[in-house]
This record gives C-alpha cells, structure tokens and sequence, in this order.
C-alpha cells in the first residue's frame, strides 16, 4: 500500500512539471486528447498557463489559475472582453512574481492591457510582445529586466500606453522604434541604462502627451527644433540626468500645451530661448545642473502657471529679475550656483504661494528685504554665500521656518529673539561667515526642534549661554571663531544627542567639564585654539562613538586618561601644544601610538619617542632628597647621622660637578653645531653660486642691444642678486627645453653653471600677475619660506614688466601624471608600496601648506601633474600657492584652471562660488587617491558615456566591490590598506565641504591605515 502511494506522488509530481505541462496543453489545444467528456483548452487559457509555469509566485497570488478551467475569466486578476469572452488585460502589479517572463501570453490575441509593473522579473523582453498586434498599454516598469529593447516593437502601431522605466536596460535605442507611433501617448523609458544618441524618429509620434526618457546615458544634440515643431501636443518632457548637449532653439513655444519640461543634470548650453514665456500652462520647469548663459529672458514673468522653477548651478549672469513676484503661482524657487548680481526686489513679500527659495552662492548685494517675512507660505530660506549686507529682518524670526541659511554673506549685528511659531519649527539655523555680533540671546535654548546650529565666524564677543544645552534634538553646533569667552557650559551635552560639537578658536577659558561624558553620540569633539587649563577628563573615554577629537593649542595640563586608548573607533587626534605629560594612552586598538609628531609636539613631557624633550611623568616624591643619599651605602639614615657641614659639603662639589659636565657638553654641542651651520652655509652658497655665474654669464652677451629693460634675479639663499636681462634668456625659454606647462605658466628646464645643476624655471603667464615689484617680492618670499620635505622649494625669482620667472628644484622622476597616464610598455607599473608613499607623502605636503602656514597656503590646483617625483619615488608638490600672485581670480582663470584640472574641482567652486578654502585642496586630494589607487583618469570618455572617477568607486563601494576599480597593473597589494585608503577617499570627495576632514586628519588617518587594525578599517 505504501509503495502504491509512492508512485502515484511520483507520478503527480510528473504531471505537475513545467515542461510535461507545456506539452499536454499543446497537445490539448491540438485537439489529439479526443475524449468525448473532455473540452480543449482554449488560446488563452493556454498563454496563461504557460506563462504562469515560468513565474515564482511566492505568495501563491496566481493559485486561481488553474488548467482545468476552460475559461480564465474568472480567474483574478483578469479582465475579459464580455463580447468574445477573451481576455482583455492582465493586471499583475506588485504582487512580488519573478523568475523570467516566457512565452504564452502572444497568445492572447485579443489582449489590450498587460501590466507587470513592481515585481521581480528578470531576462530581456520577448520580441513575441510584438504578435500582439492589439494592445494598447504595456507596463513593465521598476522590474530588473535587461538586455535591449527589441526593435520588434514598433510593430504594435495600436500601443498607446509603453512603460518600460527602472529596469536594466541597456545600448541604444534604434531608430526603428518609432516608425508606427502615431497611436502612442505615453512613454517612459526613465531608469535605465540606455545609451548613445537620443532616437530622432520620436518626433514622429505626433499624439505624444508625456515623454519621459530620465536617468539614462543618452548623449549627443536631440535635435530639439524638429521636436518642438512636432510635439505639439506634449504636455510632459523629461529628459533630465542624461549627457545630452546643445542648445535650445527658438521655437519651445510651439509646444502649447508644455506642463512640465524636466532637463536638469546634462550638459546643455547657450541662453535660454526668449520664446519659452509663451508656454502658458507650463507648471514645473527645472534646468538646473547645466551650463546655460545669459540672462533670464524678460518672457519668463508670464508663466502665471508656474510653480517649480529650478535654474540652479549654471552659469547665468546679469541682475536678479525685479520681475520675481510677477510668479504669483511660485512654490519652488532655486536660482543658486549661478553669477546673477544686484539686489532683491522689495516685491519679492508678494509672492505668498513661496515655500522653497534657494539663491545661495551668487554674487547679490544689498539688505534682506524686510518684506521677505510676508511671505507666509515659506518654509526654507536658503541665501548663502552672497554679498549680502545689513542687518536680519527681525521678521524672518517671527516666521514658520523649518531651514533658515543666511552664511557667507557680510551681515551685521545682532541675532533676533525670535517667535514661539520660530521655536516650534525651526530645524536648520546657519549664520555662519558673516559679521554678526551682540552675543547669542537666551531665547534661542527654545529651539525645541533644531539640529543643526552653525554660528561660526561671527563676532559675538560674548559667553556661552548655559542655555546652549536645552537643544533636545541638536545633532551639530558649530560655534568656531565667534570670539566666544567664559567656560564651556557643564549641561552643555544634557541632550545626548550631538554628534559634532566644534567650539574652536575662541577664548573659552576654564576645564574641559568632566560632564562632556554625557554626549554620548559624539563623533567629533572639536576644543583646538582656546585657553582651556586643567587635565583631559577622563570621562572623554566614555565617548564610544568618538572618531576625531582636537584639542590643539590650549592650556591643558597633566596626563592624558589611559581609558582614551580604549576608544576603538577614535580615528584622529591633536593634542600638540598643550602643557600635557606623560605616556600616552595604549591598548590594542589605541591610535595614540601611531600618532604623527605634528599631533604631538609643542607639550610639557608628553613620552614618545618622536619628541626630542624630556619625558616627564606624574610619580610619588621620593622621601630622600639629598643626593649623598643614594651614594652611600648606609643607606637612609646617613641623612641624620652626618654632620650638617660636611653634608652641604658634599651637596656643593656634587652641583659643582654637574654643572661643569653639563656646561662642558653645552659648549662642545654649540661648537660643533656652529661648524655645521657653517659648513651647510658654505655648500649652500656653493650650489647656489653657480645660478648666479651662469645667469650672470648669460646675460653679458646680450646687453649690447638694451631694448629690453634689465631685471633682477633674487636668490633667497644666495648673498649676490646679479642684474639680468630677459633677452639673454632666450637660450633657456625655448620649446626644446619646455617641460611641461598650465594655466599659470610654462615650466622650462635648464642646467646652469659649471656644476651642470639642473633647475626648473617656470616663466608665469603676464595676465593678472602682481604688477608692483614690492608686492610680487612679498607674495613670492611668502612662498618661498613653505620649506618641507614634500613641497618643491622655490629657490628666487625674476622680475619686469614684460617677463616673471620662478626658479626651483628639479625633480628628475617627473610627474605623478607621466607615472600612471603616460608610462611607455617598457617601464614598470608603480607598486602599492610607492603609491601610498606618494598618497601619505603629498598628505603630508598639504598639511603642511595649511596648518603649519599663517595664513595658510591653498594649493588650488591638486592635480598629478603638480606632484613630482624626486629619485626616490617621494612625492614633491609644485605650483602650490600661484594664485597667489594673480591680483583677481577672475572667471577667465578660473575658467581655464578648471578645464585643466576636469574631475578635481571641488562642487562649491563649480557652482562659481569663489569662496574657496583648505576644503577644496582636500576634495582634489581626495580625487588624487582615487587616480593613484586605480590607475585611471578622473573623468573618462566613452563613445556614448562619461565616467565619473568618484561616482564609479562610490558605486562599486556601495555594491561591496570596491576592489574591482584597483588598478590591475599593480599586482600583489594589501586588501586591508587598500580598501580603506578608498573610503577615505570618498569621504574627502565629499559633495558637502564641513563633511570632508583636514589634510592633518588625513595624514593621521594614514598613518593608521599603515598600521592595519580591522576594527578602525570599519570605522571610515
């Protein structure tokens, strides 16, 4: 009986295959299965069966279908055609399907409704769609289907309805497509990865209402003339997030009946189309993230329908529109990262419909319109990085605001107090960089909602209110360089919710307070620059999260809590120049043995053996003073049994003979140091003697002529400035000796004097340049004296009118950019070693450049052709601090700095924002990293795409397959270097500039990585 019962599960389980299934029913439909009592199955019951035996349905969702039945129209999800009882749509919305969509359903001939949207069905589109020749909507959207999309389809001339957005799709559309699209109304192909030129056939689709082919790789003109004379009748046009370029043609306002018309994220250019204020349903219109020039047309104050409107991060210029508030309709408004100037119009309080008005980093003027407060709908106020003056309407604080950002602008005095309706909304207050003072009034402890509270660089010259710790939700306070006094606050981390507490550069007097213990989601404790006194508590070792704390340049005394080398996701420290003694805090993930000098230095007696003072520790007194005391053998009690006289005896000839030994080797280290000073001052002068002979030499030949008014060459280390005529120079600035060359000039090299030293000589471009000999003196000595290991020492300059030179070292390896883009077949591929010397190295030069420099020097410019390599592979950076010596940065250079260095440009200065800061070298820097470690460029182009350097890393990161960028030619490298010098990469690339972190905390962080330790690796 059991075995019975076997079998026929066995051959159940038979019946029930995909394949037996496929058969029977075939065979069924022929009509072979000739029983009198059974019926055949019709067409569709068939396709859907078939279909079904393909599809995993987890949630037994398609358990009504069932063979047996002969006819599906009672099924669910199916809709028939009462007329002919065939199936007429098919509805499988998010009901969780996948596996791979097989045949069957070109069987249900009278379909006209196929929807499988919100599923998980992969493998490509079946081309047999296309046998049914009647169907009007086809949506197939957010599923992972891939492959092409069959050119077979444009044989369903009755499709009305195509949605085939978020999958993966993939290679170019053919023109083909849209041959028979009269019918069509609706397409979207939004979300995948579509490629090459944008199909011009689908301007043929005359009856077109929405277009939206977003989020692909479509590059190239889309001949927009052609569409707009023909797409009449569109109501919706996305093309936003591609690679598509040109410009926009006169004739938009062909298009009628526009609604909404979507090209942010490409590359077009040009003025915007005067014509395109005669598009008088228009309702969103985005172009943000382009590079369109001009003005804003004067048309656009008739689009009375508008109420999104994005211009953001072009290149427009010219006033602001006094015209603004004619857009009665206006919710969204977003004009910032562009060079639009005057002032805000008075009008703009109109505009009651606002909720969103974003115009930071341009170039406007004047006072915050006092009327801006009238505008009771808004909730976001965003006008950073202007110029901007005058004082804040008190207005805007009896405002509704949830985000108020007023930084970067030159505002003056006071904070308002604000309204109850301010303290219940607000979330984001920024003042930051103005020149706000009067103190922080006491209202503002009633913020209940605010997390982010950014006050610095002002001029409060007040104390810190103890109000400062009732923020239940502040996650950041930032409160740098505010001229704040008085101490930090005990309640100031009651909330225990922020996360970054920066309060450097100010004069906080007074202790750390102990109960800093209580922030305990704290990642960043940021102290540096103050006058606190007393020890580091230890209840900074209470911080779990802490990953950067900086406590640089203060008073604190005493020694550092050994609990802090618990901390195991503690990432960078600085407690240099403090009072600070003792060892430094161990343990096995402690980061304070790994720390630099540079973190170290200027302290009391802190032990490490990268301090050259004495090693001071807080032990017991002993309870023998006297020296005799420990010479003597009658141990302690010698103390009481010698005589007082013959006791100071001893004590005096001991002292005497200290201090002679000590006074001995005093001079003997003087003497020998002055030898040395004088023997390097002599093969200083030596090396450098023979720049003056030979340049000397050289300019003898040629003073016959006098045409040229005579310069004068400056050595900083050389004694002798000989005259120099710039015509003799022509044996040097010639195109054979060109070495190399950029936006600030072109560099030369030559050997000089009898020794043959080899010297590079950069002859700068004369535009802009420093026009008065004082002036350029001064701002070439300053960088003169950047003296480091990593940096190219610049050795004297040349001076007319007409011609400035820079002299320098040479570096013989040449660039890192000849390194990895332009390595013959025969040389070999850098090592991982070499590179994360050059990584650490140019760190290290950077950091110095910023931090060990007042006012410090911004490179501008971080590239791979700036970093040389002397012979042994060490990183040199050059060109560091030459905007210095241009007297504006106007949009010409920079303009020209930026094609030079594409894929490097911090996003603050592509917006125009000419603010630029340390923050923008780290974000080259952090491009750099990803160049070095992939052994790619930047910015790399395809036929039809552009690859993005950091977008692709960040990518692949995301993904869990970071390593697959790392640069093959490297051979054999250490995953658990690697791979942390890639996060720490993306993280100085950082689109928000607070989000990256100092050259000196990256040196530090690399340093740790040099030491690899698994659990700060997850930490980044």
């Amino acid at each position: 009986m059991l075995v019975g019962s076997r079998e026929v599960e066995r051959r159940m389980m038979k019946f029930q295959s995909p394949l037996f299934l496929f058969c029977f029913l075939s065979i069924a439909i022929l009509g072979i299965c000739k029983a009198e009592d059974s019926l055949p199955l019709n067409d569709d019951v068939l396709g859907l069966i078939v279909f079904k035996s393909a599809i995993y349905d987890p949630f037994s969702h398609l358990e009504s279908w069932s063979e047996d039945d002969s006819s599906p129209c009672a099924w669910e999800f199916i809709k028939c055609n009462p007329r002919n009882g065939r199936v007429s749509e098919v509805s499988l919305d998010g009901l969780g399907l996948s596996g791979k969509m097989g045949r069957g359903l070109e069987k249900l001939q009278d379909l006209k409704v196929l929807s499988l949207s919100n599923n998980n069905l992969t493998g490509s589109i079946s081309p047999e769609f296309a046998l049914i020749t009647g169907l009007e909507r086809l949506n197939l959207s957010q599923n992972n289907l891939n492959g092409n999309i069959p050119s077979s389809v444009a044989n369903m001339s009755s499709i009305q309805f195509l949605d085939l957005s978020e999958n993966s799709l993939s290679g170019p559309i053919s023109d083909d497509l849209f041959e028979n699209c009269q019918s069509l109304r609706f397409i979207a192909l939004a979300g995948n990865h579509l490629e090459g030129a944008f199909p011009t056939t689908l301007s043929r689709c005359v009856n077109l209402n929405h277009q939206n082919m977003s989020n692909n790789h479509f590059s190239g003109d889309p001949n927009f003339k052609e569409m707009f004379q023909s797409l009449t009748r569109l109501r919706t046009l996305d093309l936003s997030n591609n690679e598509l370029s040109g410009q926009l043609p006169f004739g938009i306002s062909a298009m009628h009946n526009l609604k909404e018309l979507l090209l942010q994220g490409n590359h077009f250019s040009g003025s915007i189309p005067t014509d395109i204020g005669f598009c008088p349903h228009l309702s969103t219109l985005d172009f943000s993230h382009n590079l369109f020039t001009g003005a804003l047309p004067e048309s656009l104050q008739r689009l009375n329908a508008l109420n999104f409107f994005s211009l953001s991060n072009n290149v427009l210029d010219g006033d602001f529109p006094q015209w603004i508030n004619k857009l009665s309709s206006l919710e969204y408004l977003d004009f910032s990262g562009n060079n639009l100037q005057g002032s805000l119009p008075m009008s703009i309080g109109e505009m009651n419909a606002l909720e969103f008005l974003d115009l930071s980093n341009n170039g406007l003027t004047g006072n915050i319109p006092t009327s801006m407060a009238l505008c009771g709908s808004l909730s976001v106020i965003q006008l950073s990085g202007n110029a901007l003056n005058g004082s804040i309407p008190e207005g805007l604080f009896d405002m509704e605001l949830n985000e108020l950002d007023l930084s970067r602008n030159e505002l003056t005095g006071s904070i308002p107090s604000g309204s109850s309706e301010l303290f219940e909304s607000l979330q984001v207050l920024d003042l930051s960089g103005n020149n706000l003072t009067g103190g922080l009034p006491a209202e503002m402890g009633l913020y209940s909602k605010l997390r982010y509270l950014n006050l610095s660089w002002n001029s409060f010259q007040s104390r810190l209110p103890p109000e400062i710790g009732y923020y239940q939700n502040l996650t950041v306070l930032d409160l740098r360089n505010s001229a704040l006094t008085g101490s930090i606050p005990e309640d100031i981390c009651d909330s225990g919710s922020i996360r970054i507490l920066q309060l450097d550069e100010n004069s906080l007097t007074g202790p750390i307070p102990n109960e800093i213990g209580n922030c305990s989601s704290l990642f960043l404790l940021s102290l540096s620059y103050n006058s606190l006194t007393g020890p580091i508590p230890p209840s900074v070792s209470l911080l779990k999260k802490l990953k950067i704390l900086k406590l640089e340049f203060n008073q604190l005394s005493g020694e550092i809590p050994q609990d802090l080398g618990k901390l195991e996701n503690l990432l960078a420290v600085n407690i240099s120049y403090n009072r600070l003694i003792g060892r430094l805090p161990a343990g096995p993930g402690s980061i304070f043995q790994n720390l630099d000098q540079s973190a170290l230095e200027g302290n009391l007696g802190i032990c490490s053996p990268l301090l050259r003072g004495p090693c001071k520790m807080n032990v017991p007194k002993p309870l023998v003073l006297d020296p005799n005391a420990y010479g003597n053998h009658g141990g302690d009690q010698n103390q009481d049994d010698e005589p007082s006289r013959s006791t100071g005896s001893f004590r005096h000839h001991r002292f005497l003979s200290v201090s002679a030994i000590v006074a001995i080797s005093a001079a003997a280290v003087i003497a020998v140091g002055v030898m040395v000073i004088t023997l390097i001052n002599v093969s200083a002068r030596r090396k450098l003697a023979f720049v003056d002979n030979a340049l000397e030499s050289m300019c003898s030949s040629s003073t016959k002529s006098g045409s040229v008014a005579a310069g004068k060459l400056i050595l900083f280390d050389s004694k002798s400035s000989p005259d120099w005529i710039s015509s003799s120079l022509e044996s040097i600035l010639n195109k054979a000796a060109e070495i190399g060359g950029g936006v600030f000039g072109t560099v030369y090299k030559a050997s000089l004097g009898g020794e043959g030293k080899v010297v590079a000589i950069k002859k700068l471009v004369t535009s802009n340049i420093v026009e008065y000999p004082e002036d350029f003196d001064r701002e070439v000595r300053t960088l003169g004296r950047a003296r480091h290991q990593n940096l190219i020492p610049l050795r004297g300059y040349y001076w007319t009118p007409q011609l400035q030179l820079l002299v320098s070292d040479y570096a013989p390896e040449g660039s890192l950019q000849a390194k990895l883009h332009e390595r013959p077949p025969s040389a070999a591929p850098l090592t991982w070693a070499t590179r994360f010397k050059i990584v650490l190295g140019t760190a290290k030069g950077l950091a110095h450049l910023h931090h060990s420099i007042r006012p410090p020097i911004i490179h501008y410019n971080v590239k791979p052709s700036n970093i040389l390599l002397d012979e042994h592979m060490n990183p040199k950076i050059s060109d560091f601090g030459l905007a210095r010596l241009l007297t504006k940065l106007d949009k010409h250079v920079i303009s020209s700095r930026f094609q030079s260095a594409l894929g490097y440009v911090a996003p603050e200065l592509a917006c125009q924002s000419l603010r630029v800061n340390e923050k923008c070298d780290v974000f080259g820097f952090g491009v750099l990293i990803l160049e070095i470690v992939t052994g790619r460029r930047p910015v790399e182009y395809g036929e039809d795409n552009v690859m993005i350097l950091s977008d692709h890393v960040r990518v692949l990161l995301e993904q869990g397959n970071a390593l697959d960028c790392v640069d093959p030619s490297m051979g054999n490298y250490p995953e658990d270097e690697v791979s942390p010098v890639l996060k720490l990469a993306l993280v100085c690339t950082s689109q928000i500039p607070s989000s990256r972190p100092s050259m000196a905390e990256v040196v530090q962080i690399l340093q740790v990585i040099k030491t690899p330790l698994p659990q700060r690796m997850e930490a980044f």
